[in-house]
């Protein structure tokens, strides 16, 4: 199992205006689902390539730091 500094890192690689400071506010959970969905959109589009929303997230969400 990946630890949080690595699926950063791995976020990083995906996303590089992803600053440490913003991705270290969120949880493994949810760092892991972000992760997943980057590594889905470098896939080709077309037909064999599906991303499926998990049910518990709304299409469009926003998220604000807390102090």
């Amino acid at each position: 199992m990946l630890t949080k500094n690595q699926i950063i890192e791995m976020i990083q690689q995906f996303n590089q205006s992803a600053r440490l400071e913003w991705l270290q506010l969120f949880d493994t959970t949810a760092l892991r689902r972000y992760l997943d969905h980057l590594q889905w959109t470098m896939e080709p589009r077309g037909g064999q390539s599906t991303w499926i929303r998990e049910g518990d997230t709304p299409a469009v969400v926003s998220r604000l730091p807390q102090d």
